[in-house]
């Protein structure tokens, strides 16, 4: 099992709650931009760069990774066809994404963007908080323990 991180809009501090687990848990984490990455040393570590264009990262991703592997990624056309592929995914925020609220989740996401470019909504996401990061930390220790 392999975690794939979806590392371009990937917070800094989930990206350092993932690297100690990475560590600790002695399992494979994948990071995937299309800009460079800072990552530690580890032999459980690595960041792929891919080239720029819509959607490039995503599709490296979905397909790359397996069955049961957890996908970090707030992408939720990303999310809907990486649950197809039976992957397992975990929003920044601590949000689990199953074929049960994917579907309502993907059309909120149209939706939402169809606002946006008639002008009806701008802004992005409110900055994360501690709750939030609490709740991403716990959800992937309970994947580790499930998948050790």
């Amino acid at each position: 099992m392999s975690i794939w991180v979806d590392a371009d809009a990937c917070p800094r501090v989930i990206k350092d709650i993932l690297f100690r687990a990475a560590e600790r848990a002695a399992i494979e984490l994948i990071l995937v931009a299309n800009q460079p990455l800072s990552t530690p040393p580890s032999k459980y570590i690595r960041s792929v760069q891919v080239m720029q264009g819509f959607d490039v990262a995503d599709n490296h991703i979905v397909q790359n990774s397996e069955a049961g592997d957890l996908i970090i990624t707030g992408d939720i056309p990303l999310a809907a066809e990486a649950i197809e592929k039976g992957a397992i995914i975990l929003t920044p925020r601590g949000e689990s994404l199953h074929k049960g609220n994917i579907g309502p989740r993907l059309t909120m996401r149209n939706f939402m963007e169809d606002m946006r470019s008639a002008g009806q909504i701008s802004g992005g996401p409110a900055t994360m908080n501690q709750t939030e990061r609490r709740d991403f930390a716990n959800k992937l220790d309970q994947w580790i323990a499930k998948n050790k």
